[in-house]
């Protein structure tokens, strides 16, 4: 008889074309290397190219024409010599990194965030840490760019001090973070200017169009709820058991600790609440008032370019940093100010891999940007989907496809749109599809493959986490983790459009499914 405890398990077709992504993913140079290749393809891309044109339409009639800039003029490359400081330093993800992981590293190497998990993880039932991860992560999405540097580091640390695998706590939190962008329970700025760019797109047909900012809002709404069980599911059913495999073969000295706390880290702990909820009030009370200097001039708080909105990365950095100082001097970690200033240091000795990679990543963006490449990738790829004619529901998938495959290369959703809302949403509009319609088919596509794209600038950062678990870990290896979600949010979450427009649900205030509105 053959001996059944002894035969390998068959595995599933899906689990070993992900081990493949992951061996080829892994075979591929260093990020930082990485971005300088793809440097280099754009400038020899922008030369091959250079003077190529692309019309794109405008509101009010008429049309601009975009032209690929040649990087490897003289003229371009001494600009870009000249702006190479300026480019890194004002990188986006640069500053909001280091300076809210300051208060992070702070709060961390206090034991203060250590502590506050084991008291989470009490009444957490472990197998509902997955949809905490996620739903967090969704929320976290309000203050814009602070579940990057604060809720997957989380997810890993989370899973970890619970027994799980923390890479998949870092992939839940990733997924809900960057996959799930477009799906959140309140309103963000992303709202906002959207709705303003579709409301532009719109009027190049009906110059008296108007679009609500809350027009895709109970979409979101329900999308949210729908990213959190599929999240749920493809965490604990996909990712999770295919990661037994990868060991966790870290720094022993910088992994969470399971120990009870003791009586006086318990004390330190409601010092460290304590002054986290104190410093939450006296925001609740600055904001309040209507003269608030964290209202904008028309007194909102959450527009875009809002004080408060601003200020969202330097609030987390004091609100982190004076809850760790609080715990480390009560539980005795801390000693004087110089324990202070030195779990600061240790925290951004940490980041010099993600500066190196920060640094060519900036590089390569500013030329792609200039190049105007990722320009006219999305403006052929719409024309494109319009010249095909389908029909009206097998356009919005296609629209979700394109928007997917353009967010590859170009990764901010707001110039993605500024550049796309303009060709699609008049072009829809005479096929007898809302602006509103359309606007929700883009955020799909835009979020689903943030998770598996290198040039997606907070990618490098993810790599660094994991790193913190596994050392091996890759490009391949994130990409072959995520890819589960991309693929999952992607065909669910568009399936999920297309029950709602079927059914005629609501997709937010003021919203329509067709063109003219019946």
């Amino acid at each position: 008889m053959t001996n059944q405890a002894s035969s390998p398990a068959k595995r599933p077709v899906f689990d070993h074309a992900l081990d493949i992504i992951e061996r080829l993913g892994n075979k591929l140079p260093d990020p930082a290397v990485l971005f300088l290749l793809a440097l280099a393809l754009t400038w020899i891309g922008s030369w091959l190219l250079a003077g190529t044109q692309v019309e794109v339409p405008k509101a009010g009639g008429g049309k601009d024409v975009l032209e690929v800039q040649n990087q490897l003029s003289g003229a371009a490359l001494v600009t870009w010599l000249t702006r190479m400081v300026r480019e890194f330093v004002g990188f986006p993800p640069l500053g909001v990194v280091l300076v809210a992981m300051l208060g992070l590293g702070v709060a961390d190497k206090s034991g203060f965030i250590s502590a506050a998990l084991k008291r989470l993880l009490a009444f957490t039932p472990r197998r509902l840490l997955t949809p905490m991860t996620i739903a967090v992560g969704l929320l976290s999405l309000v203050a814009v760019d602070a579940g990057y540097v604060l809720v997957i580091p989380l997810g890993g640390v989370i899973f970890y001090a619970a027994g799980r695998h923390p890479i998949a706590g870092i992939a839940a939190a990733f997924a809900a973070v960057s996959g799930g962008f477009c799906a959140n329970y309140l309103p963000t700025a992303l709202d906002t200017i959207l709705a303003g760019l579709t409301e532009t797109g719109a009027r190049i047909v009906d110059p008296t169009y108007r679009v609500s900012p809350l027009c895709n809002y109970w979409f979101t709404i329900s999308s949210a709820v729908l990213i959190v069980l599929v999240g749920w599911f493809i965490t604990d059913k996909v990712v999770e058991p295919r990661l037994r495999r990868v060991p966790v073969d870290g720094d022993p000295n910088e992994m969470p600790k399971m120990e009870e706390l003791s009586p006086r880290e318990a004390r330190a702990l409601v010092a460290g609440v304590a002054t986290m909820a104190a410093g939450l009030l006296v925001l609740v009370l600055v904001c309040w008032p209507a003269t608030s200097p964290f209202r904008d001039a028309a007194g909102h708080l959450t527009a875009r370019g809002a004080p408060l909105m601003e200020s969202i990365v330097p609030i987390i950095l004091l609100l982190f940093l004076t809850p760790g100082i609080a715990y480390g001097y009560v539980s005795g970690t801390f000693k004087n100010h110089r324990d202070v200033v030195q779990a600061m240091a240790k925290t951004m000795n940490t980041m010099g891999y993600y500066m190196v990679m920060a640094f060519c990543a900036a590089m390569f963006i500013y030329a792609f940007n200039t190049s105007n490449l990722g320009r006219l990738v999305a403006v052929s790829g719409a024309n494109a989907l319009s010249s095909l004619g389908l029909p009206s529901g097998v356009t919005i998938c296609g629209l979700v496809v394109v928007c997917g495959a353009v967010n590859l290369v170009m990764g901010s959703a707001s110039a993605k749109w500024t550049l796309l809302a303009p060709i699609f949403v008049p072009m829809l509009m005479q096929l007898g599809i809302a602006p509103e319609l359309t606007q929700a088919a883009y955020r799909i596509g835009d979020s689903t493959t943030n998770i598996i794209t290198p040039l997606m600038p907070y990618f490098p950062l993810i790599v660094t986490f994991t790193q913190k678990y596994h050392r091996g870990t890759g490009i391949g290896t994130l990409i072959s983790v995520m890819l589960p979600y991309s693929l999952g949010f992607l065909l669910t979450w568009t399936i999920f459009l297309l029950v709602f427009w079927g059914l005629g649900l609501p997709l937010g205030l003021g919203a329509n499914y067709v063109y003219p509105a019946r």
